[in-house]
């Protein structure tokens, strides 16, 4: 299992909008094939930083059966241009 790591960096002043869409968002990549699961945080000290973790079965699951699909251009037009600057994401695999 992959687990997808994101720092969402969003607009001041646009975390509510940024909610209320991320909720049809979640809803597409949950959807997808190899999704297991994802939580959204919000940042105490930062409150315009949002951390997603994303569950994968495999990195090919997100990299490309979620960001080649037409899902991946809904999720996109629901929710980048809230970012400023556009998010670092990154894998991670599990340690033994």
């Amino acid at each position: 299992m992959i687990t997808e790591h994101a720092l969402l960096p969003v607009m001041p002043g646009r975390e509510d909008e940024f909610e209320i869409a991320f909720t049809e968002a979640r809803a597409i990549i949950t959807s997808m094939p190899g999704c297991r699961g994802l939580s959204l945080s919000r940042s105490i000290e930062s409150p315009s930083t949002y951390l997603l973790l994303v569950e994968w079965e495999t990195l090919e699951d997100h990299t490309i059966g979620f960001r080649q699909s037409e899902q991946y251009q809904a999720w996109r037009a629901l929710l980048h241009h809230f970012y400023e600057p556009f998010p670092l994401v990154e894998h991670y695999r599990s340690v033994p």
